[in-house]
């Protein structure tokens, strides 16, 4: 159960003040830009490999940051024909640590007892010509129109589904080039970018752990426009599936764009569409948690 002061979600870049690099660390080409179309501070990181610059938070390997929310969310954007690699290092009930990374550089998942690594695969414009490639499951440099993206990370699910393991709380974030940021939250809550605040209030989504988009969170959307035609929402693993899968892209729709079909029964907060299906079938699956559950 998160802290106090981390309900019901905590602002990481604010709460660590990242823009005065006393709690964090930066290392090569990271700079902070205004973004006019976000409306506030960004920071690019880029370098001529992923691994070259880097924004860091703890400041020091041997402190924590001690975050104990279920959900990481990062909002991002990969720089278009570049790789980027971000590595977490979580620690779980029995003091173990281990690291997750995702990356569009992996072409395969890989685990061992204390690494997962995870191909990350960006999404298009939709419709676009790159947006065939990225249905088709293919990891590779972000093609030109890549669309900034709330990924949501269920931590303790990825610590359980593939090393069945229990999840204590997040150690440290090292986001590596190349790639522009806006910012770091944890939450118990599924934010939802596609629920307003009346419609919350309205409605029993918060009795399902789904709440709107914290605005200090959120990414503009113009009059007349939505939010899902803007940007990407990806969070994973997926509800809806038994089995974990190897890689993280483009795959779920909206949470409440769900829950609004009457003709159904509540689903969980998120369901796979026939079409998602599909594109997930392109990839090869594990055939199992334990497959890739590493000996203790």
């Amino acid at each position: 159960v998160p802290a106090a002061w981390q309900r019901p979600y905590l602002n990481v870049f604010k709460h660590f003040r990242v823009e005065e690099w006393k709690r964090s660390a930066k290392e090569g080409d990271v700079a902070a830009l205004t973004d006019t179309r976000l409306k506030g501070t960004i920071y690019r990181i880029r370098g001529s490999n992923p691994a070259s610059s880097y924004l860091q938070l703890p400041r020091a390997g041997t402190q924590s940051l001690g975050l104990t929310g279920r959900y990481l969310y990062l909002l991002f954007r990969p720089l278009p024909r570049k790789h980027f690699l971000v590595h977490l290092d979580v620690t779980t009930e029995e003091n173990q640590v281990v690291r997750i990374s995702f990356s569009n550089l992996f072409k395969e998942f890989k685990s061992t007892a204390t690494w997962l690594q995870f191909p990350f695969v960006c999404g298009a414009a939709k419709d676009s010509a790159c947006d065939s490639v990225s249905r088709r499951g293919v990891s590779g440099a972000a093609p030109a129109d890549v669309r900034w993206t709330c990924l949501v990370l269920d931590l303790p699910s990825i610590l359980s589904l593939y090393l069945n393991r229990r999840y204590s709380h997040l150690r440290a974030v090292k986001l590596c080039s190349n790639m522009l940021v806006k910012n770091l939250c944890t939450s118990d809550l599924v934010f939802d970018p596609g629920v307003t605040f009346s419609e919350a209030r309205h409605t029993d989504l918060a009795c399902r752990g789904i709440a709107p988009m914290p605005r200090e969170m959120a990414f503009p959307v113009p009059k007349g426009e939505k939010w899902h035609d803007l940007y990407d929402y990806i969070r994973f693993p997926s509800e809806g599936r038994k089995l974990p899968y190897d890689s993280i892209q483009r795959s779920c729709p909206s949470p409440a764009a769900v829950s609004e079909e009457p003709a159904r029964q509540l689903p969980p907060p998120v369901t796979l569409t026939r079409a998602v299906c599909d594109r997930l079938s392109l990839i090869h699956h594990i055939t199992s948690p334990s497959a890739v559950s590493a000996p203790r």
